[in-house]
């Protein structure tokens, strides 16, 4: 048990001292971010997402489903919540300043990600990351402990996103990726994972100087929110808006005092 606990102590020192430079003090860097729902970018990173554009990073949202089952309205179709969800998730992250151009869809149906054809899922993720070839990469964790158990796709997204990496530095994973398309195999160096359980987070951005811009674009996931979601309807009554900001507001973490976005944050995978 001791020399469990000092490796993970050491393991915790040596990514500490890898770190370089503060997450939301990069520059024109290269950032790929996965993510399981066009929402969780968002409510889960949408701050930290905002800092990084402002600082003329280069930044890439994967999303793994279409986010095209999670409505109580009898009478939305899966095809016509996934064109909610599109449009939602492509004005949220506008705000944010993030292009249209730079958000790709890997079209998985909402709560069947765990289902997806193995190991195609690994391999789709992991030319991605070859392709991009990211300075930093962020990710969805397994998340707080009863959404290790109740939340597939966030589970089966965190998981197959840290395949992804591992398979992305050895080039005999996939290798026709490097022998038909030409990509190289690639090392992420830095990996930031949002949603981490209160036991595992090691790292907070401060989004005071954002968080209201943050709070905005996450209410163009109008489809997301009540009433919406149980009727769906394409706008805002200004009531329900405000009722909804307030939430956020209410439950958006603070650490001494200010709003921040809690990461774990790795600089690689556990090899043994």
């Amino acid at each position: 048990m001791k020399i469990l606990t000092l490796m993970i102590f050491t393991l915790a020192a040596l990514a500490s001292q890898a770190q370089q430079t503060r997450l939301e003090n990069l520059h024109g860097k290269t950032i790929l971010l996965f993510t399981p729902h066009p929402d969780d970018d968002v409510f889960g990173a949408g701050g930290t997402i905002a800092l990084l554009n402002r600082n003329q990073n280069k930044l890439y949202i994967v999303i793994y489903t279409n986010d095209d089952k999670g409505s109580y309205d009898p009478d939305m179709t899966s095809q016509h919540l996934a064109q909610i969800r599109k449009a939602e998730e492509e004005v949220s992250e506008g705000l944010l300043g993030t292009p249209r151009e730079n958000i790709s869809w890997m079209g998985y149906d909402d709560g069947m990600l765990e289902y997806a054809p193995q190991p195609k899922l690994v391999e789709e993720a992991t030319a991605i990351i070859r392709r991009v070839r990211p300075d930093v990469l962020l990710s969805v964790d397994p998340g707080e402990w009863y959404e290790r158990w109740h939340k597939t796709d966030h589970r089966m997204a965190a998981f197959n996103t840290i395949d992804a990496v591992r398979a992305a530095e050895f080039w005999l994973y996939f290798p026709n990726q490097r022998l038909q398309l030409g990509l190289q195999p690639y090392k992420v160096p830095e990996m930031y994972f949002f949603y981490p359980s209160p036991q595992e987070a090691n790292y907070y951005v401060n989004i005071d100087s954002v968080a209201d811009l943050k709070f905005d674009a996450a209410a163009k996931q109008v489809s997301q929110f009540e009433p919406a979601v149980n009727k769906y309807r394409s706008d805002w009554q200004p009531a329900d808006l405000a009722r909804a900001k307030d939430e956020m507001r209410r439950e958006q973490p603070k650490k001494d005092g200010h709003y921040v976005e809690a990461f774990r944050y790795a600089t690689g995978f556990v090899q043994y």
